[in-house]
This record gives C-alpha cells, sequence and structure tokens, in this order.
C-alpha cells in the first residue's frame, strides 16, 4: 500500500490515510480505510484504478455510502475510491433525457427533473444517495424503479477501460443491475423522462417526501429498508409481526417508526447491526419461516 500512496501523491489525486469510514456511510459505522481516494474527475479515476492494478491492489468504490455495513476492523487491503466530486455533473441532453454523474446524489438529480418540468423520477425523491448507487441496485420506491427511466449507462472497468451498456444489457431487476457483483465502475447514467406540469410534479414530490417523514425513521443515522421484500410478503411487516420493533442489541434497534429499518439508536457498531440483522433473520425465519434476504451491501 506504501509504494501506491507514492503514485497516488505523484499523481496529484487527492487522497487519505486512515480514514474513519464512518464519516462516509450513512449508518455512521465502520473502521478506518487504509487509502481513501478521492478522483475529481473520469481522466484521475482512470490513473488511479491503473495506479492500483499496477500495484496489485484491489479497490472498493463508493458513492454516498447510504447503503453500506463496513466492518468495525475497517478496510485495509483495499484502496477505496470515492466517487463525487468532478463526476457530479447534471446535464440535458435533448428536451426529455438527462445525463448524470454517478456522483451527483439522487435528490439533485430530481430537482434537476423538477427544474425543467420532467416527470417520472418522483419517486426517487428522498431515496439517499448517488445517482450511480441508485443505478447499480436499480433502486425503487413507491411503486417506481430506475429500471422505469433508466436507458444507459457508462462504465470503467478495474484496468481503467470504458464501457457502457444499454437497454437490455442493463439487465433491470428487483434491487439488481448488470453492474451487481461486477467489477465494472459506472461513472454516468442517462434517463428518459416525460414533461409534465412543474406544479403537479413538485407536489408529487412534496407528497412523497412527506410519506417518507411520516413513516421512516429519518432522524436516525441507517441504511434504508434492510431487507428485500420476499415474494408475497412485507419483510417489515414480518419483523413487527414478530414482536422486535425496539429489539436492541448494543446501540442498534429495529425501529419502532418502521420495523423494516434497523437505525443506529444509541453509538451503535457495526458488529452490532449484524447481530441484529442475524436476530430478524432467525426470528423470522422460526415463526414464519420465511428467509430474509438483506439488500444492504457488507464490506467486512
Amino acid at each position: 500500500m506504501t509504494n501506491l500512496i507514492k503514485v497516488i501523491d505523484l499523481l496529484g489525486v487527492s487522497y487519505k490515510t486512515d480514514e474513519p469510514m464512518k464519516n462516509h456511510t450513512s449508518f455512521k459505522t465502520g473502521g478506518n480505510a487504509a487509502l481513501f481516494i478521492e478522483p475529481s474527475d473520469e481522466d484521475e479515476l482512470i490513473k488511479v484504478l491503473s495506479a492500483c492494478a499496477e500495484s496489485k491492489i484491489d479497490t472498493f468504490v463508493i458513492g454516498k455510502g447510504s447503503n453500506l455495513l463496513v466492518s468495525d476492523d475497517g478496510i485495509k487491503n483495499r484502496a477505496v475510491i470515492h466517487i463525487a466530486g468532478g463526476m457530479d455533473e447534471i446535464m440535458l441532453v435533448d428536451d426529455t433525457t438527462i445525463k448524470a454523474g454517478a456522483g451527483a446524489s439522487l435528490a439533485s438529480l430530481c430537482k434537476f427533473a423538477l427544474a425543467n418540468s420532467l416527470t417520472g423520477l418522483e419517486f426517487a425523491y428522498g431515496i439517499p444517495g448517488s445517482c450511480g448507487g441508485a443505478a447499480f441496485m436499480n433502486a425503487g420506491a413507491y411503486g417506481g424503479e430506475m429500471k422505469d427511466v433508466l436507458i444507459s449507462c457508462e462504465h470503467i472497468d478495474k484496468n481503467g477501460v470504458k464501457g457502457s451498456f444499454s437497454g437490455d444489457e442493463l439487465d433491470l431487476s428487483y434491487r439488481h443491475s448488470a453492474y451487481s457483483g461486477s467489477n465494472l465502475i459506472i461513472t454516468s447514467l442517462t434517463i428518459k423522462l416525460q414533461k409534465g406540469e412543474k406544479s403537479d410534479i413538485e407536489s408529487k414530490m412534496n407528497e412523497l417526501m412527506g410519506r417518507r417523514k411520516d413513516k421512516q425513521p429519518l432522524e436516525y443515522p441507517s441504511a434504508g429498508s434492510v431487507f428485500k421484500r420476499p415474494v408475497g410478503y412485507f419483510a417489515g411487516a414480518l419483523i413487527e409481526q414478530s414482536d422486535l420493533k425496539g429489539k436492541m442489541i448494543g446501540g442498534a434497534m429495529v425501529s419502532k417508526k418502521h420495523a423494516g429499518f434497523i437505525i443506529n439508536y444509541d453509538n451503535c457498531t457495526t458488529s452490532d447491526v449484524i447481530e441484529l440483522i442475524k436476530h430478524c433473520q432467525k426470528t423470522v425465519k422460526d415463526k414464519f419461516g420465511v428467509d430474509l434476504e438483506t439488500e444492504i451491501r457488507f464490506v467486512l
């Protein structure tokens, strides 16, 4: 890792050593990253990836960290690459098509669509995280998902080679895309919307945000819904019916407001969250015979 740091330093790319990952995840947990690199644009990203490949150091890419659970031991043997900075530009391609950098927040993309009187993305307003992360996991809520609007993504592989997927190549399904489990890094995405009335779009966005605030524990650090929706069930309902609302392990708690959320109630550790996840899974399995599958990405 020392040699790689010297190369990154020579490249003039911004980086930090021994960086607390709790500062970069919405759960506010996780140990330190030995090397935390923040390329300012796509060119710097390619240089960093090439340097890591030459140094035989694996990489882990993050955006806003809204769906990550990082080990309390941190990330020691991989270089963490933070996609943000210069990769957050949002622009119109034509009257109904928007291109966004992977580092842009999903909230800013929704506001851009509103400003241009474009409808179809309202469901995403209030979903935390980056545009790249939303495409990566086909994020969705309130009857909508990225699959409804996403038409293409540009990406770079771990060797710095550019490519793209469009249409069926994106392989979008429930909380899944062609990028799930791959070594490809999304650098931008293009969405197709429709013209609408700005007042109607804004009203819908405000309505959905109001519903989030009413039903979700947004006042506490979390990673949103912990579990995928089991076929024929709702994870939150199964957990609530298992009398697990308010259940705590360490500082982690099953939210009393929405049982589908586990929150950092009192300075919890990642280990606390993992143990509580396992407890929910076992309890629901024993009571209902249903396997709860997580939608959080674990970095352990």
